[in-house]
């Protein structure tokens, strides 16, 4: 078995949502976790908010960022045990994150040291 990031690209809910639909899609997800925890296929995972985000540049210049009104931000991940990757995409297919136009859910294999 081996262990799948399941990465959320998206802009920042709070943006685009009231704290209400924040708190119910905190709620679907915390749902969705808890079904795949319920196979003992989760390994771990948080959000990454924006909030004193910085991006630090090749020629070493930081700035402020990422913002969420640029298309496929990371905001957050999921790590999953999976017998393929089909199985992960599976998982991938239920997140709410993928109710917002324009979210994806990237699949991607941890490499094994």
């Amino acid at each position: 078995m081996k262990e799948y990031a399941l990465i959320f690209r998206h802009e920042d809910g709070q943006k685009v949502a009231s704290p209400e639909q924040i708190q119910i899609w905190m709620k679907q997800t915390m749902d969705w976790i808890a079904t795949i925890a319920a196979k003992n296929k989760f390994v771990s995972g948080t959000g990454l908010p924006f909030d004193d985000a910085r991006v630090v540049h090749a020629n070493k210049t930081v700035t402020n960022g990422p913002f969420g009104e640029i298309k496929e931000t990371i905001g957050g991940y999921i790590i999953v045990k999976a017998d393929t990757v089909d199985e992960a995409v599976e998982f991938a297919k239920g997140c709410p994150v993928l109710q917002g136009e324009g979210n994806t859910v990237e699949v991607r294999t941890i490499a094994n040291h």
